[in-house]
């Protein structure tokens, strides 16, 4: 029965700095309980990754970039939701961020502000002045399995680690 363990050998993160992106390395620290896990990269996207590690969808949570605009100002933040569940960006999210447009953010954009890869973007080591908005679900969660800030490894963390980040804000996120 898929967990949020799964087939993969999970170590403390500070054990392995090599399987974290350089701004998820300096930040891990503060999330002392994190467990780190290589994967193949070419299986890091949700569906491929639970199915081939054996992780429940439930247990597995994603973090979008999203930018908002009110006149020339631009907003960003981190969205974390369950895998199973979809952020409403365009009501809740907008409405946090007190923005007149939101949007997910240009790929381009996102690697270059967090420092990560594409695919494996986490809270963990984000900008300090980006709001993170965890919805309650995946607190409620228990364990949960995260990027690295690299496609090649996972985190595994707990909801309450993730209600902790710095900027971390939990909210009901989902429609």
């Amino acid at each position: 029965m898929p967990s949020a363990r799964g087939t993969l050998d999970w170590t403390p993160a500070t054990d392995r700095p090599e399987l974290l992106a350089v701004p998820v390395l300096a930040a891990i620290g503060g999330t002392p309980d994190a467990l780190v896990a290589p994967i193949d990269p070419e299986l890091a996207d949700t569906a491929a990754f639970c199915d081939a590690y054996d992780v429940a969808p439930e247990a597995s949570a994603n973090c979008v970039v999203v930018a908002g605009r009110r006149g020339e100002v631009t907003r960003y933040a981190a969205v974390m939701v369950l895998a199973t569940t979809r952020a409403d960006i365009n009501n809740v999210v907008r409405r946090r961020l007190d923005v007149r447009k939101i949007s997910f953010a240009p790929r381009d954009d996102a690697v270059q502000l967090t420092g990560m890869e594409f695919g494996g973007i986490t809270p963990i080591g984000l900008p300090e002045d980006w709001p993170v908005l965890v919805d309650r679900r995946v607190v409620e969660a228990g364990e949960a399995v995260i990027g690295s800030g690299l496609r090649q490894s996972k985190i595994l963390v707990t909801g309450e680690g993730l209600a902790s980040l710095p900027g971390a804000e939990v909210l009901d996120l989902v429609r």
